[in-house]
Formats: structure tokens, sequence, C-alpha cells
């Protein structure tokens, strides 16, 4: 198994480190190998410590079994802190900056027995401006972002888990060009004290792996939730296909898959049937912008005080538009996601899941862009949980991802709608 642990699940890592047929130190060892082939190239880690990562491993296996990710190896997004690793942010203003403490998420995963593996690439402070991994089925093009490593780093066989965030679209994105499954909780699903924080009222902690039952299992560890029963499910969930106010923005590959998806899941004996909503619903879009801007003119105040030199040309924009937001143009459009939210629970009564894009389409070709959020943002706003699974490839041989979104607090039910669709397309 030495030979190839750094390609199985964390799942069944766990489950052989439990049973005695595989050592942390084993697992750690193929993953350190596996990123010193590759890493040159895609550039997914921000920090990474051999000795210390080995050093976790060979702790954990000569102690008794701490929790369910025992000996299993995480990357950590770079813009949570770590009390034994820098956390820089991806911006010259924290450059070596060491925290105190790690971060709730980092704590949680530690009891729960995982080695931390080192700091994953973001963009500068998980905006726009875009860090330097590329996209490891194809060094041209973007991995995504802002949770450009993580994503980049489990689909190269790297590391089997990575904590990610989401403000806009940064963890289900980039999961969709690497060709990973990324889940966004429920807002505040996973505690976000020690996160850089770009926007209060949305920033999620985000999760990457190579199947559901990782996903959900990093989530269970992060946040005391119990795991799903997968394979228990009674029924085949109810899918609403919802192309969303901006379906025109999509390539004929994402449009041609979403409808593959459907047809194979009606096949399969899925109810599938189209999710209509109020023309209304498009508000939000306008109202995430708001709010984003507004809050992180707020949360990056000190650093555009004091170092706006070392910012990049479009933070600072960003937040100069944030300053130039009234609290009245604010709250009018926390207003408006109240009422679109008011809008989705009505729509969740007649269907479990929503299917719809998880990008416009494939990583687009070049590095200067991480591509654009307009599938992810409006669930972020809204605080729904959210899950990309790959499903196909584009023009270019590029991963495609389709998105199933389940109502507030109904990520159970999403999890194992996901997977039970996972298996559906395996077929």
């Amino acid at each position: 198994m030495a030979t190839v642990a750094h390609q199985i699940s964390a799942a069944q890592a766990a489950r052989e480190i439990a049973a005695g047929r595989l050592t942390s130190e084993t697992l750690v060892r193929a993953c350190l190998s596996r990123i010193t082939e590759r890493d040159a190239h895609v550039q997914a880690w921000a920090f990474l410590d051999h000795d210390l990562a080995i050093a976790q491993a060979r702790a954990c296996d000569r102690s008794p079994r701490r929790g369910p990710l025992h000996g299993v190896p995480i990357g950590v997004k770079d813009v949570i802190d770590t009390a034994d690793m820098p956390t820089a942010y991806n911006s010259p203003i924290y450059a070596n900056h060491q925290p105190r403490a790690d971060a709730a998420c980092v704590a949680a995963v530690r009891r729960a027995g995982a080695v931390i593996m080192g700091k994953t690439e973001t963009t500068e402070f998980a905006n726009n401006h875009p860090a330097r991994t590329r996209n490891p089925h194809n060094l041209g093009h973007t991995p995504g972002g802002s949770s450009s490593g993580s994503a980049a780093a489990v689909a190269d066989y790297m590391v089997p888990l990575a904590f990610g965030t989401q403000t806009g679209g940064s963890t289900i994105r980039p999961s969709a060009f690497c060709g990973v499954v990324g889940y966004k909780p429920t807002f505040n699903t996973i505690n976000r004290a020690g996160l850089k924080i770009v926007a209060e009222s949305l920033d999620t902690i985000g999760l990457h792996a190579r199947t559901v039952e990782d996903v959900a299992l990093l989530a269970a560890a992060a946040s005391g939730r119990p795991m799903p029963e997968f394979g228990r499910r009674g029924g085949a969930p109810r899918v609403g296909l919802y192309r969303t106010p901006h379906w025109d923005k999509t390539d004929e590959a994402t449009r041609n898959l979403i409808a593959e998806v459907a047809d194979r899941l009606r096949r399969a004996g899925w109810s599938v049937v189209d999710a209509d909503l109020p023309p209304q619903a498009v508000a939000v879009y306008d109202a995430n912008s708001t709010i984003m801007q507004y809050e992180e003119a707020a949360s990056f105040g000190w650093e555009y005080d004091n170092h706006a030199g070392l910012l990049s040309e479009d933070l600072r924009a960003r937040i100069e538009r944030g300053r130039a937001t009234s609290r009245a143009q604010y709250e009018r459009a926390i207003d408006v996601v109240l009422e679109v939210g008011a809008m989705f629970v009505d729509a969740f009564r007649s269907v479990d899941v929503l299917l719809t894009p998880s990008a416009p389409g494939e990583a687009p070709f070049g590095l200067t862009s991480t591509g654009n959020s307009l599938f992810n943002r409006n669930w972020t706003t809204l605080g729904l949980p959210c899950v990309t699974l790959p499903a196909g490839l584009g023009p270019r041989g590029l991963p495609l991802g389709v998105q199933w979104v389940g109502p507030y607090r109904g990520d159970r039910e999403l999890l194992l709608a996901v997977d039970a669709a996972a298996k559906v397309l395996a077929r």
C-alpha cells in the first residue's frame, strides 16, 4: 500500500490506520514524496516542513487513536491560523507572521488526530488577486480561487483533505476547476475563530476532498456534527433543476452536462423537475456585492490605513468602493437577502436539493484571473449548503462539476443526496 498510499481516500486511510494495516508515517511520507515530485510545477503549498509533518505522523503512530482523523494529513488554507506554522494570507504585510494559536477548525481536527501537513496557497487575503498555484490538469490554466492551493493539492494527490474558505465562490469553484469534491456547509457550521475574515456575514470554512464521504468526515471532525449514514437514505431525492437568472453565462458544455446529469438521474428513477423562482431572486447578486465590499472595507481597515502600498490595486479598489457604501445601502442589501432567502425556503418545500452549475465552464486559460463566482455567490450570501461533484470534462479536457444546493441546515440530507448521485453517475 505504501506505493499508492497518497491516492487513497481520507476515510479509507483512517480505516487502514485504525486497523493497523497502514501507518500515518507511511501515508505522510507518500504525500510528501508526491509533493516533492509535483509542487515545483503546481505550486500548491505556501508553507511545508517535512520534518514537522513526519514528527506529527510518528506521534500519531505511537499514541492511541484520538479520533476519526487519527493519522490522516490535511492541508490548511493560508488564511487560517496555525500555532506551529506561519500564516501570511499571501500578503507581504504579513510575511513570516506567526500566530500564537490555532484557528478553531485546526484545533478541532488536531483533537481528532489529524496531521497538519502544511499551509496551502491562497489568493491575497482570500480576495481576487491570484495565487501562484496552477491547475494540476493543465498548468496553463487557473485552479480557481481563492482556495487555489487547497483544491489543487487534493486534486493532485498531494493530500487527501484540505480546508478552504468561501466568501463568494472560493471553495466550490476551485474544486470544480480541479475536479474534486468541494463542500461549503451551511453558514457558520464550522467555527471561524482564527480565520482572517473578509466579510463577516459571508465567510464560511469550506472543505476539499476526493469523495463525498471524505468532506463529510472532515466536516464532522471540525464541527462536532454526526457523520451521515451513507447508503441508508430511503428513496431517491427530489431534485430541482435550477438554471439561475444567469443561465446564459454558461458555456455549451456545462449546459449539456447539466442536462445529461438530469437525464441519468431520471433514468435511475429520480424525480427531476424545473425549479423556477420569481425574477426578484436576481437581486441577491447585487446584494452580495454591496455586503461583501462594505464588510471587507471594515475588515481590512488597518491594512489599508497603514500599508495601502502593499495591497494589490484590485483589493485597494474594493476597499475604496466599500468605504463609499453607506450603512443604509448595506442594511438594504441585508433586507434583500432576507427576502430572497424566504423564496428559497418555499422552493425547498417541493424539492430536496437543487441541481445547478458549479461554474460557467471549465477553468479558463491563464493565471491572471481565478474565474467567475457567478454561480456560487448567491448561495454563499443566503448561507445555504453546497457541494460540487466532478461530473465530466470540458472542450479542453479540463474537469467540469455540477453543484448541489440544500436548504438552510439541510447539510445531512444534501450530503446523502450527492453521495447517492455520485453512485448513479459512476455506473
